[in-house]
């Protein structure tokens, strides 16, 4: 059990939040909701001790493990996958180097009957029953499975992690935490750079392995299906729900329109009063009334209504022009990159080829919205550039009459010029008409009058993301390809995308790995994985109940084989 106890932040004279209280119990999966900036990952961090509350304490069981997932990387060059990730197991060997210098003293002291003696026996003794009290005799097979249910595969444990990008080496801190089995976790964002099928596993974990979690995430579909209690932070206060974010969204609707109602009924009373007083100041046989109704006005708590961020995106895409009936035909598509030579040397060496996808066949009609789902590393993106014609292919690919393509690649918004403003950055590209509604349309996106004039280096990277939006909006497509769109965008922005894309009618390509973004968005899923594309003709939600049908099958034949 962690307790926190009037926790107060203040940054420059401002009150992020004050004196907020309560209990992180064992089984408590916690959701920390609110706006952006309310300060939740600040909580964040001082729940997991890298910063100190301004006021207020927290307190926990001398022998509690709390975990926080950072956001900057941990991990060390000249290790493998598979070394760094057992790192988790560290506090193991430093255990035995204890007893095992423990056990020198007391074979080369003679002192048997001094304190000092007695003392280490004892601490020899206690730390023995806490090392063997810990089941650690099959830590290397936890390690292999938790990093295979996070998206590595078994020939990738031995590469070593200075080959990584910065989304895989997370994915080894997430294993560490994980295999540590804290007695809290902490976890911010940590969906981000896991693919779907990583995603389930790590749901599946927390659910049934893991103590305490307490975890702030965009991810709706995640959120509802981990979380069992609601915590949110809003004008410097909390509330605490016991219920799943779904749940809570519609207690909050509850509570504040209680708050509304309150708020209407004193302010009312507070009109009243004070048209009392004014009337009858100067009567005489009313001073004691008008006294005692002022005294009451000094003395009334005022009661608030709480905020809701009005800021909205507006988005909205330009009509398509008309495509061919066909924006996409493949035919035996593949795409392979050479590795090192194989079988002899010289001329007669045989190139060797990595094999990302072959004999992709589809075709994609006008007007489809489409998923390209699938571990990482598998050609999603890939396939993408070939369509994009950015690199060459196997087989045949042909893009319809009249297709006009806007794309959104996952590293779009690092592509900014970070030393222009977020006013440069559209204007240096808008053309005709559009260039006297830029500020318009930068407002329409949610940058204020104060945010257009900031440098891109400053942005966050939801706001980098919906500047580089901005860019899709300025010419009509008739194909639009999103890799990843939905990194780094809260909830409520998400939702926005999905409605306009849900009434854009031109042909949809997504890659991503957001369930509930997909959810009702797109009516066709193409699986990426084992080197091929297959073609489900069904929803997200089809597709998901389908694969964990398998995925169960799988199990339960993996569990009966014969030993």
């Amino acid at each position: 059990m962690v307790s926190c106890d009037g926790l107060s932040v203040e940054f420059g004279g401002t009150v992020l939040f004050e004196n907020i209280s309560f209990v992180i119990n064992d089984k408590d999966r916690i959701a920390l909701m609110g706006k952006n900036g309310a300060g939740k990952s600040t909580l964040l961090k001082i729940l997991a001790g890298e910063r100190a509350p301004s006021r207020g304490v927290i307190s926990a069981p001398k022998d509690s493990l709390i975990a926080y997932l950072p956001q900057h990387l941990m991990t060390e060059d000249g290790r493998t996958v598979l070394e760094e990730a057992s790192q988790a197991f560290k506090h193991l060997h430093d255990i035995e180097a204890q007893i095992a210098d423990y056990n020198r003293q007391l074979e080369e002291r003679t002192d048997y009957d001094s304190e000092e003696y007695y003392k280490l026996i004892e601490d020899l003794s206690a730390i023995s029953e806490k090392y063997y009290a810990i089941d650690n005799t099959h830590f290397a097979e936890d390690v292999e499975k938790v990093l295979l249910g996070l998206g590595f595969k078994r020939e990738e444990l031995n590469r070593q992690t200075s080959e990584l990008s910065g989304g895989w080496r997370m994915r080894i801190e997430l294993a560490k935490i994980l295999l540590r089995k804290p007695d809290v976790i902490l976890l911010d964002e940590p969906t981000n750079h896991l693919d779907m099928e990583s995603i389930i596993w790590l749901e599946e974990f927390l659910i049934n392995q893991a103590k305490a979690v307490v975890l702030i995430s965009h991810d709706k579909s995640f959120v509802d299906n981990v979380t069992n209690r609601t915590i949110e932070l809003t004008m410097g206060r909390i509330y605490d729900y016991k219920v799943n974010y779904s749940h809570y969204l519609e207690l909050r609707k509850e509570r504040r329109e209680q708050q509304q109602r309150q708020y209407d009924d004193q302010q009312k009373m507070i009109a009243e009063t004070k048209d009392f007083i004014e009337r009858f100041k100067g009567t005489y046989s009313k001073t004691l009334q008008v006294q005692s109704r002022v005294k009451m006005l000094e003395k009334l708590e005022l009661i608030e209504v709480d905020e809701i961020d009005t800021s909205a995106l507006k988005l909205k895409f330009p009509p398509s022009p008309r495509s061919g009936n066909f924006p996409v035909i493949m035919d035996g598509v593949g795409k392979s990159y050479p590795v090192e030579s194989a079988g002899g040397k010289g001329e007669s060496a045989l190139p060797a080829f990595k094999t990302i996808f072959s004999n992709a066949s589809l075709t994609i009609d006008r007007g489809d919205k489409v998923a390209f789902v699938g571990r990482n590393g598998e050609g999603k993106s890939t396939l993408v550039k070939c369509i994009m014609k950015e690199i060459d292919h196997d087989g045949k690919l042909t893009l319809g009459h009249n297709v006009q393509i806007g794309y959104f690649a996952q590293n779009q918004a690092s592509l900014l010029d970070e030393n222009l403003t977020v006013f440069q950055t559209i204007d240096d590209i808008a053309v005709g008409d559009i260039r006297s509604k830029i500020r318009d349309l930068l407002g329409a996106f949610m940058f204020g009058r104060d945010d257009v004039d900031k440098k891109v280096k400053v942005l966050s990277g939801g706001e980098r993301t919906r500047l580089a939006m901005i860019k899709l909006l300025l010419e009509p497509v008739n194909l639009l390809i999103l890799d990843e769109p939905t990194n780094h965008l809260d909830l409520r922005t998400k939702d926005i995308l999905k409605q306009a894309l849900l009434a854009f009618d031109g042909t949809l390509i997504v890659v991503s790995h957001d369930r509930d973004f997909l959810d009702g968005l797109v009516t066709k899923v193409y699986e990426f994985g084992n080197g091929q594309v297959k073609e489900h003709l069904e929803t997200i939600q089809g597709f998901l109940d389908k694969k964990k049908m398998e995925q169960l099958r799988e199990i339960e034949i993996k569990t009966h084989l014969p030993a």
